[in-house]
């Protein structure tokens, strides 16, 4: 009971702070891999492989299946075929197990984008996302990056609110475009 408490007093202390996006516009992107899921399928995405395409829009989120976290994941599945007719490639990554991520591809997601795993928080960190360890359980900030196909950082977007991601990022994309 006692450690239940101390997790959400310490969740609790965490939302009222603000959030900083570790990575500036210019910053070069890590490079990785990862296990994701898109419509419950599971595949291997490579962010090297993804630049190839255009620009990508990797956005990290704390938990799947958590209200911010769905909401967020339900906007952008609406805006995914946006993201796709201006050339970008969307990707959702948290600390949750593949297969958890499975079905929030399929059920918050709408089978629209793929979401990644990353357990051992190795790309949340790589990225400066990390929010907090407890435990076992690893959980990511709500950060949202457009990544150039030249692997640079073009905008860091951060803010616990899931409400402005996609717009933010969107208009990221188009800015990026008409260059």
């Amino acid at each position: 009971m006692k450690r239940i408490a101390a997790t959400a007093l310490a969740l609790g202390c965490l939302a009222a702070t603000s959030a900083w996006a570790a990575l500036k516009p210019g910053d070069t992107a890590p490079v990785f891999t990862a296990r994701a899921a898109l419509d419950g399928k599971e595949f291997a995405f490579s962010m090297a492989d993804a630049l190839k395409k255009g620009p990508v829009v990797l956005y990290f989120f704390p938990k799947a299946f958590t209200t911010g976290c769905t909401a967020e994941a339900h906007e952008f599945a609406e805006a995914a075929d946006q993201f796709k007719a201006l050339g970008a490639t969307l990707i959702g990554m948290s600390g949750d197990d593949i297969g958890t991520l499975q079905k929030f591809s399929t059920q918050a997601c709408s089978g629209k984008f793929p979401v990644a795993a990353d357990p051992d928080l190795k790309v949340i960190k790589a990225y400066d996302s990390a929010l907090i360890r407890i435990g076992s359980m690893g959980y990511a900030d709500r950060i949202s990056y457009v990544i150039a196909p030249d692997g640079k950082i073009a905008y860091a977007f951060s803010d616990r609110s899931p409400d402005k991601h996609v717009e933010n990022t969107m208009a990221a994309v188009r800015r990026l475009q008409k260059k």
